[in-house]
């Protein structure tokens, strides 16, 4: 091999190991719901409505569901319709992964038997309900100004708020997440402010007034009842004015680390980086021999 060769081929492998480095920290992580993550309202088979209700998101069901009420429905613009839709499937396909993927974490704190009004702040973890979880009165959860963590509970059978409860987070920022992993069905009492996503295998039932202010509200394989109703899967763009924030991270639900792309350390980019050199420094050093 002359050195004119070893040059041209060292730099065309160099220029290749480049585009290794590069390739990663170019990939976007994918929303921990997928697809889901534009519905506000997902369910299965049926969704509907009496009474005025205002959605900030998409509101979908699958084949056969139906939606009814849409007439006292305020839907906030983009938002749209998905009656059995591609993009309604997928998104209950999407929601199904990410249901099985928070159902099989190991819990961090057993709650079991307590009501979540009673627990205090908690801060982030996996917390395990063997059976049914109660809120009656507030649950406060702190991220403390962390990033990339999670709230999940996991709820063995139902999920069921008092009247007049209320989820608070704080101190979140945009990568935060709070899921609600139901094992059957999940109802919201009257003048319940909640915060998070609700993944439900069966129904999710909203009393009057019940508001979702920053999350979401899907049912796997049931109906989604709402009367006089607020969800937004969005708290900064609707719910400006509400004292409510999701911090940026869209409803509660920023990228979990099950998705992330890994980004190599700078280490591992310094080394890369010195081989190059070195072999481009070797191909010079030969051509200017010949």
């Amino acid at each position: 091999m002359t050195a004119k060769s070893l040059l041209i081929g060292g730099a065309a492998v160099a220029l290749s190991l480049v585009g290794v480095i590069q390739a990663p920290e170019r990939a976007a992580a994918s929303p921990f719901l997928g697809t889901a993550e534009s519905f506000a309202v997902l369910g299965a088979s049926t969704v509907s409505n009496t009474t005025a209700t205002t959605i900030n998101g998409d509101v979908g069901v699958v084949n056969p569901g139906t939606i009814s009420g849409t007439g006292t429905i305020t839907l906030i613009a983009p938002s749209t319709y998905q009656i059995d839709t591609a993009a309604a499937g997928l998104a209950q396909a999407d929601a199904s992964t990410a249901f099985g993927i928070l159902a099989a974490l190991p819990f961090t704190t057993n709650l079991t038997g307590q009501d979540l009004g009673s627990v205090g702040v908690l801060t982030p973890g996996v917390y395990f309900f063997s059976s049914s979880a109660q809120l009656t009165g507030t649950l406060t959860l702190n991220f403390a100004g962390a990033s990339n963590e999670e709230f999940v509970f996991q709820i063995g059978s139902t999920l069921t708020t008092a009247s007049a409860s209320d989820v608070i987070v704080e101190n979140g920022n945009s990568t935060d997440s709070v899921y609600f992993e139901v094992g059957s069905s999940a109802t919201l009492g009257t003048n319940t402010v909640f915060a998070g996503n609700i993944l439900a295998e069966d129904s999710i039932t909203l009393d009057t007034s019940a508001e979702i202010l920053c999350g979401r509200a899907i049912a796997l394989t049931a109906a989604i009842t709402m009367e006089d109703n607020t969800i937004s899967n969005d708290c900064t763009a609707y719910n400006a004015g509400s004292g409510r924030s999701d911090f940026g991270s869209t409803g509660f639900s920023g990228v979990s680390s099950t998705t992330t792309t890994p980004v190599p350390e700078p280490s591992t980019l310094m080394g890369f980086g010195t081989a190059l050199f070195a072999l481009i420094g070797i191909g010079w050093r030969r051509s200017r021999l010949v």
